[in-house]
């Protein structure tokens, strides 16, 4: 029977791999850095680049929509090439 050993030291962290981890997994943060990630956020958020980001997933949104009741109703069909 072969165990393998699940211990930290032996998890070794490389930012350069992506990484998974179940849907039910707990991440922790203490008040200092929620505060730096709510602000940073924040900060990013409010700007114009932000703002013209939003409209223009809210158009798209509403492209889409419409080419959604297209497709449905036949008038837009799926393009075969």
């Amino acid at each position: 029977m072969n165990v393998v050993k699940n211990d930290e030291a032996s998890n070794q962290f490389d930012p350069s791999k992506a990484y998974t981890w179940k849907p039910d997994a707990t991440f922790t943060l203490n008040a200092g850095e929620f505060g730096i990630i709510l602000n940073a956020l924040r900060a990013t958020l409010s700007t114009p680049e932000a703002q013209k980001i939003f409209l223009a997933m809210t158009a798209n949104d509403i492209v889409e929509e419409q080419l959604a009741k297209a497709v449905r109703s036949g008038v837009a069909v799926e393009k075969t090439e």
